[in-house]
């Protein structure tokens, strides 16, 4: 189930993000879900109930998308490493997109480590293109030296 997440599920997105590591800080992750200009989205997963005791919902997946004057940015997407590949980054980019075009934005901006290669083939599945590169704009990943491109990536709505 796919659903906005409020200051409510504030402590279960801090969790997925803590495993997700899409390199979003706490303190934007509480920004974005009291921001009005933005929307985060979660993909919730129904937890199969012991005997007759519903057990509740986790968190899968998210996404953090800002409505700019004529734009809206993808600024995070994360969904948990064990649960990757199974879709739900398509279905969040799905209602991300759906979020914009209700907005009546013009285009949809992202940008993506350039080594990323599973997000930049979801992204150009979602008709999303390279715009440009911002050169050594993310520090390096897992401890590994040097720095790395940032890709800026749009698609029309």
């Amino acid at each position: 189930m796919i659903s906005p997440l409020s200051v409510a599920d504030s402590a279960a997105l801090q969790a997925l993000e803590a495993q997700a590591n899409s390199g979003i800080s706490s303190r934007h992750l509480h920004d974005a879900l009291n921001d009005p200009s933005s929307q985060v989205i979660g993909y919730w997963q129904q937890l199969a109930p012991v005997g007759h005791v519903s057990v509740g919902d986790i968190l899968l997946g998210y996404a953090i998308v800002v409505r700019l004057p004529f734009e809206a940015e993808l600024q995070a997407i994360g969904v948990l490493p064990q649960q990757q590949g199974q879709g739900i980054g398509g279905k969040l980019l799905g209602e991300v997109v759906a979020c914009a075009r209700q907005w009546q934005s013009e285009r949809l901006l992202l940008e993506v480590r350039a080594s990323n290669q599973r997000a930049i083939k979801l992204y150009q599945h979602y008709e999303f293109n390279e715009d440009g590169r911002r050169r050594d704009y993310y520090p390096a990943a897992r401890g590994a030296a040097g720095r790395e491109d940032a890709l800026l990536m749009s698609r029309l709505l």
